[in-house]
């Protein structure tokens, strides 16, 4: 009887057994591998393109790279006082104030009237005879509290009650002439006060001798003698009708 001789491992095939673990290893490794072919492609197509659309833009050439251009000129030098602090500045702001303040007064009086309507309204009654004796003024009618007006700048001499007046208010001039003004209804100013062309000195009223709410005006070119104002007046440029 012959024994059958066996070789160990001769002619069969062993199957070979890969644990879980390494399968899962060497499927990542294609999964990567594979990745990374796509995206190295991927960003090849993009570089080129990029490349290519860079060419194809006009190249600007930047500042930082350009050349320096140099001047010939030579540098010019400014002189710059030295700071010194002014002295006694409240003093010469005040004194820029003053003369500024007393500019605008020279303006002012310059722009104003030298002569001025004494008030406004109908014209009533002349100078000369009237009822027996001599009207020493015009009147100029109009409402009670019509606005009575300075004709000149001058100094008050009077103002106050008067004897067929009711109310009068005296002015003389720079000129030396004196203004007479009655029958007012309000005085404004006081004796010794200074009144400019043009100023409001009183109110219209019907005090003392009258009939009606008038201005009665007189103008005195000596201080003394009384005249005909409207020819005074005319010859200052005012019509009084």
């Amino acid at each position: 009887m012959h024994k059958r001789a066996t070789r160990t491992g001769a002619g069969r095939h062993r199957k070979q057994s890969v644990s879980p673990t390494t399968k899962g290893r060497v499927a990542l490794v294609a999964v990567a591998t594979g990745a990374a072919s796509t995206a190295g492609a991927g960003g090849i197509a993009v570089a080129e393109a990029t490349n290519a659309e860079v060419q194809a833009q006009p190249q600007i050439e930047l500042a930082a790279d350009a050349a320096p251009v140099l001047s010939n000129e030579t540098p010019q030098i400014l002189a710059i006082a030295e700071f010194k602090p002014m002295a006694n500045l409240n003093e010469q702001i005040n004194k820029a104030i003053q003369y500024n303040q007393e500019r605008v007064a020279a303006d002012l009086a310059a722009r104003a009237p030298q002569v001025a309507k004494p008030a406004e309204g109908a014209f009533t009654s002349p100078f000369g005879p009237r009822w027996g004796t001599n009207h020493n003024g015009i009147d100029i009618a109009n409402s009670i509290g019509t606005p009575i007006i300075s004709v000149m700048d001058g100094t008050v001499l009077e103002s106050g009650p008067a004897s067929g007046y009711g109310n009068w208010i005296r002015v003389q001039h720079e000129d030396g002439s004196v203004a007479i003004y009655g029958h007012m209804e309000t005085l404004d100013v006081a004796a010794g006060q200074k009144v400019t062309a043009g100023q409001k000195i009183a109110g219209m009223g019907s005090r003392g001798f009258s009939t009606g709410s008038h201005l009665h005006f007189e103008i005195h070119p000596d201080g003394k003698t009384p005249v005909d104002p409207v020819p005074w007046f005319a010859q200052r440029g005012i019509t009084i009708s």
